[in-house]
């Protein structure tokens, strides 16, 4: 902190601040002068100044306070001495109690599942953080403790001047300090103090210092004190490396938490299906986490409904108009959000509040990288759409630095009246339909159980893959019957987890796999895509593409989104899907060549249903991937995930099968995977019915339906040629202006382009059997060379046992071929020299029942020397 103020990055009032905000009052005037003592010889004007500011400052200190302390404590025993048996009624978040109360806050235990109780949590919360993490906090969060204070109030809620705010020393040993724990759905009634549990009493000085802070917190200002901060929280649930949060701790006012809620601004324009039922169960239960977490540090989040004037949509610029004419707030602060539609309105709402004289200030965390400040400059457009070519223009312009992450805040100042909320559940989020006779049908119940929905259960997820997982990610990721993936994914949808505190964690890991890192860059990649085409939701990027003939076989949706498609790996998958709300990568990737390459259905359907299904329904990452599998975003897909052939990869032994689909687990490894293959007699005996107990296929002939599915293809780009580069065979796309100006090296456009609405057409990355196709469309799949149809990932080793059996069975292949070979060469020797059939050879290792060595035992009497 002194080198801050040495080089001019701090100023000496703000120093001094930080140290009042840091230390506690009683610490800064016993240490102070030693804290600055250094500066009398490197810098005596400096200290001169600071030496100033704190005779100042603690020579206003009243010399009252021992009378003051008194006065609290009288009132405490009066106020206890009056209530017998408190009495506690139900709060609502949001909605301030008028009665007088005494703030006070201790450390609770963690957070749970269902945020409702009070119990330990595996994971990293504030006070468990790893060493690293601490000492980042004491480098770039020295501001992270706000003023601790307790307040009083009056009763009356109409009179705003009542209140009185008195300063205690936290470190003080003659001011005990009640032991509270703060319930989501609770608030205390007048004179209502536990008093029943004393604090815990660390054995050493400085334990019991830092507890005692961590005791007094949020505590409420006077009426006199700085306009209050509106905290504007959307999509960044967290107390860990928020920046927002950290920076309205800076400006010394009290911050009031807001979440508003607006379902018409969520969703934008087209059909983006923004927030799914489950992505909106998730958010409920994080809210309600979320509220929990900031009453442990003496705050608590107000909901709000979006208000609009007469029969207008409700607005998130009203309610915010209306809050802040209700607290009288002056400054708004928010983490910024990247969807176009999202980012207009945010555009919208600040310029109107700044308008009208208020201070609004917007900071990026949702991504790595800030996907508007991308550029293409230095590195052209060859290659877009492709990750290696993302991470090309970041490194070529980097723009501003990632940071470190920011340590959660230990308090939080609040303000002297709260304003009117609604209850977290009048926002609408989890509602479970009704049957006719009143009973509700909890669709949502295994996922809560599948999932701690809280920035515990974030944090105790990524520390759990750190320590196993990410070993074997590199190689395994594919696996659908081992936990190898990170499953984090929910987590950064809903801001639970920063990606900045992930990329830190997964460097600072033993294990650093590149494939787990690039997996970010991907995610930037998608809303950098989704910032040039807005449209990405619902509009294919390809303009031929628009005219493929789909299927309009309802039937075949309906068995594909319920997981009876008669195809086991794909109904494990669909039917995880539904009861958990999530799947692993390579399984979306399996499912989704199904539905498109074998059903023949749109992909715009299999963006809708992950996007109602999915706990990560992220419009960005979920739009990017379903257009590259539909054949139509910028980077095609260069494979095709067979149903059956892809277990080899993902499932080799049956488990995920057998754990999904539990009618079929009796079956063998062999034939789990393609039950209609079984023998009559293996179904009976395992009660596999085909057509009851489990569904018949749906599609029969995989070959045929693909074929076709090429052929479409190549029909629809020969009725396009304008879309189609004549010298790569590449299919040609349309550039949005910002790409185009970047390219042009124009830094404002020019008149003459807009005006000309001119199409510059780019030729992207086409999948080579599309090309191939282009030249006979009506050619079927199997006679294409670049069919890109994977039978398993076997060459490339996935799978151990899969590999070795390959190889094994490759070698005795080999051997067999060069035996024939060799035995008819010699014969038609023979026969053209007219001489007699060779005789057989003698001395011949004969082959017996017991030999153990494979490579030994070859077909058709050819045998391999075992000398």
């Amino acid at each position: 902190m002194l080198r801050e103020v040495l080089v001019s990055r701090e100023d000496p009032e703000g120093f001094f601040a930080k140290c009042v905000s840091v230390l506690g009052h009683q610490e800064t005037h016993t240490q102070f002068l030693s804290i600055i003592k250094p500066l009398s010889t490197a810098n005596t004007r400096l200290y001169s100044v600071l030496s100033s500011l704190y005779q100042e400052y603690f020579s206003q200190v009243s010399e009252d306070s021992e009378l003051e302390l008194a006065l609290t404590l009288s009132l405490l025993e009066m106020e206890d001495h009056q209530t017998s048996t408190p009495n506690q009624l139900p709060h609502q978040p949001g909605v301030r109690d008028n009665q007088s109360s005494v703030l006070l806050n201790s450390k609770p235990k963690s957070q749970g599942k269902n945020c409702t109780q009070q119990e330990d949590a595996p994971g990293r919360g504030k006070n468990d953080l790893p060493a690293q993490s601490r000492s980042r906090s004491k480098e770039t969060f020295p501001e992270a403790e706000a003023h601790k204070s307790l307040h009083i109030e009056s009763g009356d809620n109409q009179s705003f001047g009542t209140s009185q705010t008195l300063y205690v020393p936290v470190s003080s040993p003659s001011f005990p300090i009640p032991n509270t724990v703060p319930i989501c759905e609770q608030n205390m009634k007048e004179g209502d103090v536990n008093l029943s549990v004393k604090p815990r009493h660390p054995k050493n000085r400085r334990q019991r210092r830092k507890a005692a802070i961590q005791q007094i917190v949020g505590l409420t200002r006077s009426p006199s004190a700085p306009p209050p901060v509106l905290l504007w929280f959307r999509r960044d649930l967290r107390l860990c490396d928020n920046p927002a949060l950290i920076r309205s701790l800076e400006l010394g006012a009290p911050v009031i938490p807001v979440f508003i809620w607006s379902p018409e601004e969520e969703e934008g324009p087209g059909v983006t299906v923004a927030m799914g039922g489950a992505c909106k169960y998730w958010l409920h239960q994080a809210l309600s986490c979320f509220c929990a977490s900031l009453e442990r540090i003496g705050s608590h989040l107000v909901f709000l409904k979006a208000s609009g004037e007469g029969n207008e949509v409700g607005s998130s610029l009203q309610t915010l108009k209306v809050l802040a004419k209700e607290t009288g707030a002056q400054t708004v602060m928010a983490n910024a959000l990247y969807e176009p539609w999202l980012k207009e309105r945010d555009d919208v709402v600040f310029s109107s509040l700044q308008k009208e004289g208020f201070e609004c200030k917007m900071f990026h965390s949702y991504c790595l990288r800030n996907p508007f400040s991308v550029s293409t400059e230095g590195v052209g457009l060859r290659g877009i759409g492709s990750v290696s070519h993302f991470m090309s223009c970041c490194r070529q312009n980097p723009g501003a630095a990632v940071g470190v992450p920011l340590d959660p805040p230990v308090s939080l100042p609040s303000p002297a009246h709260w304003p009117q909320g609604v209850p977290l559940n009048a926002l609408g989020l989890a509602l479970m339909p009704r049957r006719k006779d009143g009973t509700i049908i909890d669709w949502a119940a295994n996922i809560g159980k599948s999932w701690d929905i809280s920035e515990d259960g974030a944090h105790a997820q990524l520390e759990a893959f750190l320590h196993d997982g990410v070993y074997r990610y590199e190689k395994e990721s594919g696996r659908a019957d081992a936990p190898n993936t990170s499953c984090l994914s929910p987590y950064l949808h809903v801001g639970q987890l920063s990606p900045r505190w992930l990329l830190w964690d997964a460097k600072g890991a033993r294990c650093r796999p590149p494939k787990f890192q690039r997996k970010l860059a991907w995610r930037d990649l998608a809303y950098w895509q989704l910032t040039l085409f807005p449209d990405l939701p619902w509009e294919s990027l390809r303009p031929p593409y628009k005219a493929l003939r789909w299927s309009t076989d309802r039937s075949h949706l309906k068995a594909w989104q319920k997981g009876k498609t008669g195809y086991p790996l794909v109904d494990a998958a669909m039917r995880q899907l539904w009861l958990t709300g999530w799947m692993n990568n390579y399984m979306r990737h399996v499912v989704a060549s199904f539905l498109i390459a074998y059903l023949h259905l749109p992909w715009q359907e299999g963006y809708r249903w992950f996007q109602d299904t999915l706990v990560d329904a992220d419009v960005a990452i979920d739009a990017m991937m379903w257009q590259n599998g539909g054949m139509c975003g910028l980077d095609h897909w260069n494979f095709v995930m067979h149903p059956v052939d892809a277990a080899m990869t993902c499932d080799p032994y049956g488990s995920y099968v057998r754990e999904w689909c539990p009618e079929l687990a009796d079956l063998p490894d062999e034939l789990i995977h393609k039950p209609w293959k079984c023998p009559a007699s293996m179904l009976r005996r395992t009660g596999v019915v085909l057509g009851q107990t489990y569904p018949e296929r749906i599609v029969t002939d995989l070959e045929e339906r693909r074929s076709k599915s090429l052929q479409d293809v190549a029909l629809v780009r020969k009725q396009f040629p304008q879309y189609v580069d004549k010298r790569s065979g590449c299919d040609l796309v349309p550039l949005p202006k910002r790409l185009v100006s970047e390219a042009l090296g124009l830094s404002h456009w020019d008149g003459v382009v807009l005006t000309e609405e001119k199409q510059f057409l780019l030729p992207v990355i086409t999948r080579m059997e599309f090309k191939h196709q282009l030249e006979d469309p009506d050619a079927d799949a199997a006679s294409n060379p670049y069919n890109a149809v994977l039978k398993g990932y076997v060459s490339r080793k996935r799978d151990e046992t899969i590999a070795f059996l390959n190889e094994r069975d490759f070698t005795a292949s080999v051997m067999y071929e060069g035996a024939q070979r060799q035995e008819r060469l010699e014969k038609d020797y023979r026969r053209m020299e007219g001489l007699h059939p060779s005789p057989s050879p003698r001395r011949r290792v004969r082959r017996t029942p017991t030999a153990k060595d494979k490579f030994s035992i070859v077909p058709s009497g050819a045998v391999a020397s075992m000398r």
